[in-house]
């Protein structure tokens, strides 16, 4: 039973990123047809083409290595390619083909001839109005936008529902409220056990402090948050503690010695530090949020995503040195589609996670990756949506500063010249993908 939950784990993620990859092509592929493009194709994956289906004059259909997806709109590139032609002729519906010159001197121009010459064999003399660069640079935005944008609308839609219902597990909310009192201490590196008659009891077992207990004040520090209270605690070493707590509709006033003992200051930080130790466990809950709230949580997600993605090539780096041995892999790195599917089956699989904590689970990992795969073609370089969309963007600043200095149209904005940095963008996302996918296999990281 658990191979068989890790397995539909594992295949419900991927469908669902699958799904979303088609979503994104979608978002490409309406706002294009819409503007009067030609979009001829439509597909899931790369590779050999599993199962395809014409539909008007856009083919659809499903390729067999499930890493990615793509929708081809014809007339990406301006002209350029009419040098390029030595010998024009037609088909039998009257067609005209093209013969088109390849070579070139340089290999960064032979690179753009070639893209400029297989762009042109899409291009029929039928098709010259509905070609993409001829689109005006807002359009051009909104078509490459849209992809993107359908995986940050899926992420949002899956943590509005998930805030709004199950709570937001980076927004904790501790009470005052203590949820349980440890009968003993016990030494972190032990931990977990069970209590013996060797260990000493907690100062706040020995208080008197239960279960329930509001904690009002610290040594006449009311209560402000847990954090404060658990900083006076640390700071109290083996002094004295007056604690008041409310038990019901009585007050009343605990005294008791806290303890020193070694404990973790942070979670970010593993050294362990002498500090005072009480013995409480407040009780805690997850923030519940709407619309706005959501909104407010995207927008901190968004700055950590654009500072992670700044980071990305030094993190996969590390990864590697990981896979070799050199060190150990980061817990907060990046992950790959395959260690996406190990958590989404881990989460399946455990015991010790109920149902609902399994479909949440997987809900909270395909946002994050439709969050993620959303941001990360916003990256203003090609190959990226974001490429398309700054090249449309410098586009439309010098029309427009060409008309408000009374300047010839300087015309459209040749992304082509961009393609050796394409090339070279596409080659390290290739890279630091098989990486990726390599460490979540040789060194995976795991869910709990």
């Amino acid at each position: 039973m658990t191979a068989l939950l890790y397995t539909l784990g594992v295949v419900a993620f991927v469908l669902a990123i699958l799904v979303s990859i088609g979503l994104h092509e979608f978002g490409h592929l309406v706002p294009a047809k819409r503007f009067g493009c030609k979009v001829p194709q439509w597909f899931i994956g790369f590779g050999p083409t599993v199962w395809s289906k014409q539909v008007g004059d856009t083919e659809y259909g499903v390729k067999a290595i499930p890493l990615g997806g793509y929708v081809k709109i014809v007339g990406m590139l301006p002209p350029g390619a009419e040098g390029l032609v030595e010998e024009t002729t037609y088909d039998e519906d009257g067609e005209p083909v093209h013969k088109v010159r390849r070579s070139n001197t340089g290999l960064f121009t032979q690179l753009i001839s070639d893209a400029r010459a297989a762009e042109w064999e899409y291009v029929k003399q039928h098709d010259t109005d509905r070609l993409f660069y001829r689109l005006p640079w807002w359009k051009k935005v909104v078509v490459m936008a849209g992809g993107p944008m359908v995986n940050i609308a899926i992420a949002f839609s899956l943590f509005a529902i998930l805030f709004a219902t199950y709570g937001n597990p980076r927004d904790e909310v501790v009470e005052p409220t203590v949820a349980s009192v440890p009968e003993c201490v016990i030494p972190v590196e032990e931990l977990p056990r069970d209590c013996t008659p060797e260990d000493p009891p907690t100062p706040a077992s020995e208080a008197g402090i239960r279960p329930g207990d509001e904690i009002l004040s610290f040594n006449g520090e009311p209560y402000r948050d847990w954090e404060s209270l658990q900083s006076q605690i640390r700071a109290n070493a083996d002094g004295d503690a007056v604690i008041e707590v409310r038990r019901g509709d009585d007050r009343l006033t605990l005294t008791t010695n806290t303890t020193v003992t070694l404990r973790q200051t942070s979670l970010e930080d593993q050294t362990l530090t002498e500090v005072g130790f009480l013995g409480v466990q407040p009780a805690s809950h997850l923030r519940t949020g709407g619309l706005l709230y959501t909104t407010r949580q995207m927008g901190t997600m968004t700055v950590e995503t654009v500072q992670a993605l700044g980071q990305l090539p030094v993190k996969v780096y590390e990864v590697g040195r990981a896979i070799v041995g050199l060190q150990e892999r980061d817990p907060e790195s990046p992950v790959s589609i395959v260690g996406g599917g190990r958590f989404a089956g881990e989460a399946a699989a455990s015991e010790a996670f109920p149902l609902t904590e399994k479909i949440v689970t997987l809900l909270f990992l395909i946002a994050s990756f439709n969050f993620f795969i959303g941001m990360f073609n916003f990256v203003p370089l090609l190959p990226l949506d974001g490429g398309h969309i700054a090249g449309a963007l410098y586009e439309g600043l010098k029309r427009g500063l060409a008309r408000l200095l009374g300047r010839p149209d300087p015309g459209h904005v040749d992304v082509a010249r961009l393609l050796p940095v394409a090339y070279v963008v596409g080659l390290a996302m290739l890279v630091m993908g098989v990486v990726l996918i390599v460490a979540d296999i040789v060194v995976p990281l795991r869910l709990t």
